[in-house]
């Protein structure tokens, strides 16, 4: 708890302060990005090791935090934590290829196909698209609907929405404070 507090206070006090500060010009409300940005990067990694079960003493707690944490890293935990899973038990393996990876080919592989499929996957491995293009299109796109996790029950759907409604109803406060600008 204490990891977790020393992290959640200071982020959302930055935020707060963030937030206010665009009342007195966009430097300071600038500066304090890097910092609050960095306290989220935290809250992710925590929410990360509680999907591993490994944060709390109790799997129970792990995922409700996990929970909470996702509205605030825009990460449906329940979604995420069954990628994830995915992920670690394919990682590495070229042959069993899985769910959350970034697409990787062999040489062979990507000589043989066809030129316009190779351009395609430069420009897929390209860091802006990986680092910029790739984020956004996951974060605010494909994490608001798991299609592919159709077979794995209710639980990553009613996650993700539920982490949906939560970033609305978080959003729309502040929003509602202090105006869209």
């Amino acid at each position: 708890m204490f990891e977790l507090a020393v992290t959640l206070v200071p982020f959302m006090a930055l935020w707060t302060l963030a937030a206010l500060s665009v009342h007195h010009g966009f430097l300071l409300g600038f500066l304090l990005i890097f910092p609050t940005a960095g306290l989220l990067l935290r809250l992710f990694m925590i929410q990360h090791d509680c999907g591993h079960g490994s944060f709390f003493a109790h799997r129970t707690v792990d995922n409700w935090i996990g929970r909470m944490l996702g509205v605030l890293t825009l990460t449906p935990y329940d979604y995420w934590r069954r990628a994830h899973a995915a992920h670690h038990a394919s990682a590495g393996n070229l042959d069993e290829r899985g769910v959350g990876d970034i697409t990787t080919l062999t040489v062979a592989e990507y000589r043989s196909l066809p030129l316009a499929r190779r351009l395609a996957y430069r420009l897929y491995r390209n860091p802006l698209v990986m680092f910029g293009l790739g984020p956004i299109w996951l974060f605010l796109f494909k994490q608001r609907l798991p299609f592919g996790m159709i077979r794995s029950g209710m639980e990553p759907w009613a996650s993700t929405m539920a982490t949906n409604l939560a970033i609305v109803v978080l959003a729309t406060g502040p929003i509602w404070l202090f105006g869209v600008g």
